[in-house]
């Protein structure tokens, strides 16, 4: 029975091992840029943006095109009215009907569709590099997070090697405190050391949770999603150095950034935008064509057949000088020869057709100022973009000098680090053999352990601040943010 027992939990553990392994997403740094830019409010708020300036640029280019406008209408009249199909006064009650059509096209604005379609044009792509500069944003905001998670992943396996070496002293102590080499408290001041290496192991393991949640919020995933990251190799060169300097960044950002490529091409917008407002001051040139035609209900009457002419003989007038005498003519006159008793309404509406083609020239001489006030509101957003793109420019510069000083610093910092460790190695490999032996006291022995502790952490954050430095100047220079 107990064998049956401790083969059924140890099946159900092996599933449910099974289980939790599989629902653990496996990412690395790419994979989570992806899922935080697809999930993120902010690009797809651009990518809207950019769908909005792609409308714009159709119906710029739909300018172009002539219009087309088809109506009609139904009415009903009683008392005295006009008959619409013959325009005489009648008094009886009709129903009628019509259709109508207009088309108007643009055949010269002094290149107002021109110029507008090349606004939209810019703007569209303004609109793209915008999109491009959210996914930036976003991608730089996840290599942070990635980086802090790997980060307090190597602190997490330093306070567990501290752990490990303080438990294993502790266990060598015992013995030699059980053999009488050293006295109680030697073993009691390790397991003191031990406990205060499990608390930082405690905390370790802490923020290691707190930064893959941050991560994770970054990304709009749930929280009790399970993620694994990949970690890259991130070693680097105890002397390994910058090799460029803050203007040559600068130089390479001012082509790469999206920022600026979007405020250069709203300048270049503004200017098409001034062209635009100019062409109010132009005359214009536009071809227009209509029809229209109607049916009443009053015209539905029988209509004459005509079958050649008859001549007959037709007074005229009167003599002068005699007015008994009629003076008759023969005038010839249509045949009739029997009705059509239908006048139907395709055949009033094919009857009552009127068409129209026109050219109209529209030549402005007082608008009430609105040609001027457009104008000077063209080169009034003219001069903005300029100062956008000055101004993108100087937040760009501050901001490389900022992040090559820290990155220069962090370099400072981590070939210091570096040395520090191997120094403190060194000394507690010493005092260690030399408390081993009975040589040295706790109290050196501990010192010299936390300071080693304390310096390898040291180095770790140094090690990730200048990696993370140096990832933010390859960003400005245009370069994969990958590892």
């Amino acid at each position: 029975m107990k064998l049956t027992v401790l083969i059924t939990c140890t099946l159900l553990g092996a599933f449910t091992s099974f289980g939790q392994s599989d629902s653990v997403r496996i990412l690395d740094l790419q994979e989570c840029i992806t899922i935080a830019i697809d999930n993120n409010l902010s690009v797809k708020r651009s990518q809207l943006q950019q769908e909005g300036a792609a409308v714009d640029l159709r119906q710029a280019r739909a300018g172009r095109l002539p219009n087309l406008n088809v109506g009609g209408g139904y009415g009903y009249n009683w008392g005295r009215s006009i008959d619409p199909t013959t325009n005489q006064f009648i008094s009886q009650q009709i129903n009628f009907t019509g259709l109508n059509g207009s088309s108007n096209v643009t055949l010269f604005n002094w290149f107002r569709i021109t110029n507008s379609i090349k606004q939209s044009q810019l703007s569209y792509e303004s609109a793209e590099y915008d999109v491009e500069r959210a996914k930036n944003d976003i991608s730089l905001n996840i290599i942070i997070f990635y980086l802090n998670v790997i980060f307090n992943r190597e602190l997490l396996e330093n306070a567990e090697y501290q752990l490990q070496s303080s438990q294993e002293q502790l266990d060598r102590t015992k013995k030699l405190v059980a053999g009488g080499a050293l006295p109680r408290t030697s073993e009691l001041e390790l397991i003191s050391q031990v406990a205060t290496n499990e608390v930082n192991l405690v905390n370790a393991e802490n923020n290691l949770n707190l930064a893959l949640l941050s991560l994770k919020q970054a990304m709009l995933i749930p929280a009790s999603q399970e993620v694994e990251l990949v970690v890259p190799e991130l070693e680097l060169e105890s002397g390994e150095e910058l090799g460029i300097s803050s203007d040559e960044v600068f130089e390479a950002a001012l082509k790469a950034m999206p920022e600026i490529q979007s405020a250069q091409l709203q300048v270049q917008a503004a200017a098409m935008g001034v062209k635009v407002a100019e062409a109010g001051y132009a005359p214009s040139l536009s071809l227009n064509g209509s029809f229209s035609t109607n049916y009443s209900d009053a015209a539905d009457r029988a209509r004459p057949i005509f079958e050649g002419t008859v001549t007959t003989t037709t007074p005229i007038g009167y003599v002068q000088d005699a007015p008994s005498q009629t003076v008759v003519a023969d005038i010839e006159q249509p045949n009739i020869v029997g009705e059509d008793p239908d006048f139907t309404m395709g055949e009033q509406f094919r009857e009552n057709l009127s068409n129209q083609l026109s050219i109209n020239l529209s030549v402005p001489i007082f608008n009430r100022l609105s040609a001027s006030s457009n104008v000077q509101r063209a080169k009034i957003s003219l001069q903005q973009a300029e100062i956008a793109v000055t101004e993108q420019k100087n937040i760009l510069r501050q901001t490389i000098e900022t992040a090559y000083n820290d990155a220069y610093a962090a370099s400072k910092t981590y070939q210091a680090s570096n040395r520090q460790v191997e120094a403190l190695e060194e000394t507690f490999r010493s005092v260690e053999n030399q408390y081993n032996l009975g040589a040295a006291n706790f109290t050196d022995y501990q010192v010299a352990s936390n300071n080693l502790f304390q310096a390898k952490s040291d180095l770790v954050r140094a090690k990730f601040d200048f990696i993370f430095k140096k990832k933010i100047l390859d960003f400005y220079q245009g370069k994969s943010l990958q590892f």
